[in-house]
């Protein structure tokens, strides 16, 4: 089999920086037990996706993404007492993440938390109860925050394009809520996530921008749409001013911060 090998890039004086000449030779190490092990295409592609998430998670921290900053801590904690503050009170956990769940990707960043339950407490040899998992839903993963009704009501599969696993056609409820999909455990719905201690915050900011476009299409006043869609988040989500804001303000409690799509 091929293996593409990365490009070794040179800064303008033509020498290589340490980091770049260790990505270097983690990759001939790599292709050399590709060439010289029985290595299939899957096992080498398993492999590769490893290595991708893996380096992206180093180059996140490099650049200080998700750093628990102690002044910012303490700042967050001297100030003014909000419904905000008091949320990011709630967070629990010596490890803890925030997942910045952007997209709903066929639910995978409920995946990802179950994931980080299972394989932090393995990894630091540590009880569920020192783990802390953060999911902000945001942008075009807002529905997933919201009821059957709403779903239902607002044909917010067609508005969103998630398509039902069980009908094939755009979801008229929840699909990721009590049960999910194909390639997907159980214990990954979001309704058990919850009562597992997944601390979820839904963007405000989101639910009136998609609200309004579901009035318009449907010839409806778009603060009652609004009312509704605010009425339908539900039980263990909590409203967040918006979900930039949360997932700061996590990060502020000691989160570190992952991009889950």
């Amino acid at each position: 089999m091929k293996v593409r090998a990365n490009r070794l890039t040179r800064n303008t004086t033509g020498r290589c920086n340490a980091s770049q000449e260790s990505n270097i030779k983690e990759e001939e190490i790599f292709m050399e037990k590709v060439k010289t092990e029985d290595t299939s295409l899957e096992t080498a592609t398993e492999i590769l996706g490893r290595r991708e998430f893996m380096g992206m998670a180093t180059a996140m921290a490099a650049i200080g993404v998700g750093a628990a900053l102690p002044a910012s801590t303490a700042m967050a904690a001297d100030g003014p007492t909000t419904d905000f503050t008091r949320w990011l009170d709630t967070i629990q956990g010596k490890h803890k993440v925030v997942l910045d769940m952007r997209e709903h990707n066929d639910g995978m960043a409920l995946g990802w938390a179950w994931v980080y339950y299972l394989t932090a407490s393995q990894a630091y040899g540590v009880p569920q109860e020192d783990i802390g998992v953060v999911l902000v839903m945001r942008h075009n993963a807002i529905p997933i925050a919201l009821d059957d009704t709403a779903w239902e009501k607002y044909n917010l599969g067609e508005l969103f394009d998630i398509t039902d696993y069980d009908t094939g056609k755009p979801a008229v409820r929840n699909p990721f809520y009590l049960t999910m999909g194909e390639g997907f455990l159980p214990e990954m719905a979001l309704q058990k996530l919850i009562d597992r201690g997944v601390n979820v915050g839904a963007c405000d900011m989101a639910i009136h921008h998609y609200s309004s476009i579901a009035a318009e299409q449907m010839g409806m006043r778009h603060e009652d749409v609004k009312a509704d869609w605010n009425q339908a988040v539900l039980r263990g989500i909590n409203h967040m001013p918006s979900g930039l804001v949360a997932c700061q303000g996590a990060v502020t409690r000691g989160c570190t911060y992952l991009y889950a799509g």
